[in-house]
């Protein structure tokens, strides 16, 4: 049966693979069920919702990656996006005072906007627009970024987000040593061509944590809990469509709109999921899929879901169909029930493979044609953008308006999209203002 729904054959890969690249994934993603809710929580009326966010999360994960993989047969999985909860905690409740409820109002209509993007096929007429050399910088760009994060998660360097560069980490450090252990020896295994390579790093480093006393079993007695629901069905559409907030709801969409397509052609390529002309086949029901996971993580009480760059990881251990989302969705459906058993895991367990997943990515970088000035420069603006803000949108946008300005001064200017002119206007003005 499975055969048959997933066309497993036909993708070159089993139901063994599949389901070691849906474990792989989930592993990678696995901190978003800690890291979320303390990143919420700050927010006024949610300081004793943790435990209720934490199940927000994995429900806001579960249902659309199993979606995008009964409805799309991809290897995408989706969560909600830390930029974004950082984004409504910190600035949008916190500085600006707006209730939470209405917070998640605007995520609702966020995706309400992105949904009809799609149905009028505008999210795929964007995609079409972008230049092949621009769309293979997606992917080497989120490269580089999955290996910064992989960097710190290890420990090995430390981001300062602030300033945007790495520092050192001490190696008499117990954490470092730890993530160095793991990328060697996750490194061994991947040389070494050992099928489900990532996934036995893993579960190695986590052993050794446990060892090693850096990592902690759950002090709790009940490592499996019933989940909390206190955040579900509170977002307040109606609240949220007040005239004040309409720049916020339009740099959220600006934000996942391009974080979304970035990431799904990024990752595409890597899948094998593109064409000649670096389009994915079937888009549009991804993108549809996509801005559900918006609209239904507003509704579950977190961020807006998203498709994370973290389905790379299972991409690189094999995973090609849906199958492999399908194992996501049903390990975070799972986690609901076990929170404090997926904090055991170190992040230097699961930072290796982001290195590794980065490394791959950024092979894209050698079909640019770098003779090409009108491409290559704004495909490297691109690269750059993305791995060094920390934000996907933030380097598509800053690649857009460098084309745009070098089309511009060849006098090339109608040769640009109007498409493509408008959204580099736009992001324009979300940068100046």
């Amino acid at each position: 049966m499975l055969q048959r729904l997933f066309h497993l054959d036909e993708r070159n890969t089993s139901v063994r693979i599949e389901i070691t690249a849906g474990l792989t994934t989930f592993m990678t993603m696995a901190y978003i069920i800690v890291v979320n809710p303390s990143i919420l929580h700050t927010i006024p009326g949610l300081y004793h919702a943790r435990a209720s966010l934490a199940a927000a999360t994995c429900l806001a994960a579960a249902i659309p990656t199993i979606m995008m993989g009964l409805f799309t047969n991809t290897p995408y999985a989706l969560a909600p996006g830390l930029g974004l909860s950082g984004v409504l905690a910190y600035t949008v409740c916190a500085r600006n005072g707006v209730p939470w409820t209405t917070a998640m109002g605007i995520v609702v209509i966020e995706g309400l906007i992105i949904a009809l993007l799609v149905v009028t096929r505008t999210q795929q007429a964007v995609v079409q627009a972008i230049p092949l050399d621009l769309k293979r910088a997606f992917a080497a760009g989120i490269g580089l970024y999955l290996t910064y994060l992989g960097l710190a998660q290890s420990q090995i360097t430390r981001l300062r987000y602030s300033y945007g560069d790495i520092a050192k980490s001490t190696i008499h450090n117990p954490a470092v040593l730890l993530g160095v252990l793991a990328l060697v020896v996750t490194t061994m295994l991947y040389v070494r061509k050992v099928r489900g390579s990532f996934l036995i790093g893993i579960a190695i480093t986590t052993l050794v944590s446990l060892t090693a006393d850096t990592t902690h079993l759950p002090i709790t007695n009940q490592p499996f809990v019933l989940p909390h629901f206190g955040t579900l069905f509170y977002a307040n559409v109606l609240d949220a469509l007040k005239p004040g907030l309409w720049a916020t709801i339009l740099a959220f969409v600006m934000s996942d709109f391009f974080g979304a397509i970035g990431t799904v052609v990024g990752v595409g390529q890597r899948a094998g999921l593109v064409d000649a002309n670096g389009d994915i086949p079937g888009l549009r029901n991804i993108l549809l899929v996509n801005s559900f996971a918006a609209i239904w993580g507003g509704f579950c009480g977190t961020s807006s879901s998203s498709t994370y760059v973290e389905s790379a990881t299972g991409v690189a251990e094999g995973g090609r169909t849906g199958l492999t989302a399908v194992v996501v969705g049903i390990l975070f459906l799972l986690a609901m029930f076990a929170t404090p058993l997926v904090r055991i895991i170190p992040a230097q367990a699961t930072a290796p493979a982001l290195i590794i997943v980065g490394f791959l990515m950024l092979s894209t970088v050698t079909y640019i044609d770098w003779g090409n000035v009108e491409t290559a420069l704004p495909a490297f603006i691109t690269i750059i953008g993305i791995s060094t803000s920390y934000s996907i949108a933030t380097g598509i946008g800053l690649g857009f308006i460098m084309y745009v300005i070098i089309m511009a001064v060849r006098g090339k200017l109608m040769k640009v999209h109007p498409i493509l002119l408008v959204i580099a206007v736009l992001f324009l003005l979300s940068f100046l203002f």
